[in-house]
């Protein structure tokens, strides 16, 4: 089974995407209401089950002593495609290598040479490793931008449910962030059970702290910065979920 992400995990992607560079695990935390040993865990996790591969630099390589950058496309077996993918990054210059579903220009590789007699040396050398040349181009610029769906509404806004699964018949999951000025902050589940605050149907299920998830027990305090997962067979609605954020808005 896959990992399943939620709106936690978007929102690092989403920023990691924009400015990794600059970009701290305490930003991220503030607009999450989580903290930052949970963003932490949570790249972690992402880096574990292969959705976050690396964190690269886009470099201008023409202002590094004027050099060209250029994109081969190739044709490979389809049976050699990986293998063949994975040898290509050994040529000097080579500094991407992209595999295509597709029949003919199945490989794109983006290489970097000092001018166009380097250029001619990597294009030799691909063919030395058993793909074809289709056609090659300079690439003049390169823009990137994050994946926008995975980012807020509008800048600085602030989650509290960070995940939501309808189940079979009328139960529900759901994943909250806890913040500072929620109701149940600072308090203990038998405490906030007998404030009204969880309600009969619901049941918490789960709470995820910096890189530990706890097993809930009445004297277990919820604390600020908590990812608190509740059930109910009777389905989540907003009035039960404000003794924990105060609104279940995204």
């Amino acid at each position: 089974m896959g990992y399943r992400l939620d709106e936690i995990d978007r929102r690092i992607i989403y920023y990691l995407m924009r400015n990794a560079r600059d970009t701290s695990a305490p930003q991220i935390a503030s607009e999450v209401n989580v903290s930052s040993g949970t963003i932490r865990n949570r790249i972690q996790q992402l880096e574990d089950h292969g959705i976050l591969t690396g964190f690269h630099a886009n470099v201008d390589f023409e202002r590094v002593d004027g050099r060209l950058t250029n994109q081969f496309t190739c044709t490979a077996p389809v049976p050699n495609r990986e293998t063949l993918a994975q040898r290509i990054l050994e040529i000097p210059g080579v500094v991407n290598v992209r595999e295509l579903m597709t029949g003919r220009g199945n490989i794109q590789v983006k290489a970097v040479g000092k001018d166009t007699s380097d250029l001619s040396r990597i294009a030799r050398e691909l063919s030395n490793r058993g793909l074809e040349i289709e056609g090659e181009d300079l690439i003049q610029n390169e823009r990137f931008q994050p994946y926008h769906p995975f980012g807020p509404d509008k800048e600085g806004s602030h989650i509290s449910m960070t995940d939501f699964v309808s189940l079979s018949g009328e139960a529900d999951v759901a994943e909250l962030a806890i913040s500072e000025d929620s109701p149940i902050a600072d308090k203990t589940l038998k405490e906030a059970g007998a404030e009204g605050l969880i309600g009969d149907d619901i049941l918490v299920i789960a709470i995820e702290r910096d890189d530990s998830m706890l097993t809930p027990r009445g004297d277990t305090r919820i604390r600020p910065d908590d990812v608190v997962t509740v059930f109910s067979r009777e389905g989540v609605s907003d009035d039960a979920l404000e003794g924990f954020s105060g609104t279940a808005t995204v």
